[in-house]
């Protein structure tokens, strides 16, 4: 739910501080600044609860600390691929790709009740499917318009 917060007042607030800058709209550049500052917020997660994050990885994952950080490093590195125009479109496309590869780890995770800031296996369990599978699909399609349709 923060995630979603934060790219919805994230967006808002860049659309205006845009508006004033370029005296223009860009809605684009506002979602891909929003999608900026969530995947740095949520990359902060990988090293803040790295033990709850790795046990959301199947046990047939080896080196999950390393998955779990690098996976971090990965969305710092999107995060400012979507906001350099020469990387848009690649980062887009990565983002995209990383999205719909994180999703299996979430349903591990929701299956198995894993709370990932606690690292306990307390968590909300399969109920929080219901969000998160929608959430993961509006960020994918968030993704796509602003960063690889805007391009086209």
């Amino acid at each position: 739910m923060k995630p979603l917060i934060l790219l919805l007042l994230s967006f808002a607030l860049s659309i205006f501080v845009i508006k004033i800058i370029k005296t223009e709209y860009d809605f684009a550049l506002s979602a891909r600044i929003a999608m900026s500052i969530m995947l740095l917020f949520t990359a902060i997660g990988h090293f803040a609860f790295t033990k709850g994050m790795s046990m959301m990885i199947p046990e047939f994952v080896p080196f999950k600390e390393s998955v779990v950080y690098l996976s971090g490093i990965f969305e710092i590195l999107l995060a400012l691929g979507l906001l350099i125009p020469k990387f848009q479109t690649v980062s887009g496309w990565a983002l995209v790709i990383f999205l719909l590869l994180m999703l299996p780890a979430n349903i591990y995770a929701s299956m198995n009740k894993v709370n990932y800031q606690k690292g306990t296996f307390d968590g909300n369990g399969l109920t929080y499917l219901w969000f998160r599978i929608p959430l993961q699909f509006l960020f994918i399609v968030w993704t796509y318009i602003s960063a690889i349709k805007s391009n086209f």
